[in-house]
């Protein structure tokens, strides 16, 4: 999920990207070495760097936000990762093959009775295949030699595998003020700096999060502050407002078969038993 201090993160690398576009161990845009944090400076640390010829450039939530969607969204499903394990249906057979991993399902049908092996780490194709067999055998005649699985007598084979992967779901969306503060010894030092992050994120206009959503900006207004200037502070607020999503998250698995187990209660010579259907 994305929260506040996931969108003062977003909007540092946003900046330190426009202000040091060679990277942090290149010279910035304007010559000035500058530090680029999320939080309110310590008074020392920046007075220290200020008096060694350094900028500062803080990212702060204020206290003004809004909700702008209070609805909860229905789960999507996010990025999927591809299997690294196949099957492969012959005449009669399944060969696996790949590289089995975690999370990962093998699926078998056998005219339409299912059989489905959850992958653990560490097992080999031979290792699949020699679960995918017992779990047939259990229903029919099965077996496998080395990753191949062979069962006698089949009409329909099919076989599946399956993924894990997450959804996430959008519980609100809020906008929220941040305050971006240039702190320079001299109005010459800040504003160039000032300027180049404002053009920046006025075309950026948006930036991403880390839990694969983004934030939308809007400029709100700048406010210059010499008043501290005998202290040879100068300092100028640049205001954005981030429109954010908050976001949950959870695991889920590709479906590769349909298991319905359906206990059927009958009488026979006054006595009740019980079957199972598979579909």
């Amino acid at each position: 999920m994305a929260d506040q201090t996931d969108v003062a993160l977003a909007l540092v690398a946003a900046i330190s990207a426009a202000v040091y576009p060679n990277g942090i161990g290149a010279a910035s845009v304007t010559g000035v070495t500058a530090v680029i944090y999320a939080g309110w400076p310590n008074a020392a640390t920046l007075n220290a760097d200020l008096s060694a010829g350094k900028a500062h450039v803080s990212v702060f939530p204020t206290a003004t936000e809004r909700v702008t969607q209070p609805a909860c969204s229905d789960w999507m499903a996010q990025a999927i990762p591809a299997s690294t394990l196949s099957l492969t249906v012959g005449a009669g057979t399944v060969t696996v093959a790949g590289t089995p991993a975690a999370g990962q399902n093998a699926a078998v049908l056998a005219d339409g009775l299912p059989v489905v092996y959850a992958v653990r780490a560490g097992d080999t194709p031979t290792a699949v295949a020699t679960g995918l067999a017992a779990l047939l055998n259990a229903l029919r005649p099965a077996s496998n030699v080395g990753a191949v699985v062979s069962v006698p007598g089949v009409r329909k084979l099919v076989a599946r595998v399956g993924v894990g992967g997450s959804n996430m779901r959008v519980l609100r969306r809020q906008e929220k003020v941040f305050q971006i503060s240039v702190w320079a010894n001299s109005a010459a030092a800040r504003d160039p700096l000032a300027a180049a992050i404002d053009v920046a994120l006025a075309g950026a206009w948006r930036v991403a999060l880390a839990d694969g959503t983004s934030g939308t900006l809007r400029y709100k207004r700048s406010v210059q502050n010499d008043a501290m200037e005998n202290a040879t502070i100068f300092r100028r607020d640049i205001l954005y407002a981030v429109e954010y999503a908050i976001t949950d998250s959870a695991s889920a698995t590709q479906i590769v078969a349909e298991q319905l187990g359906v206990a059927m209660q009958f009488a026979t010579g006054g006595q009740y038993g019980a079957t199972t259907l598979y579909s």
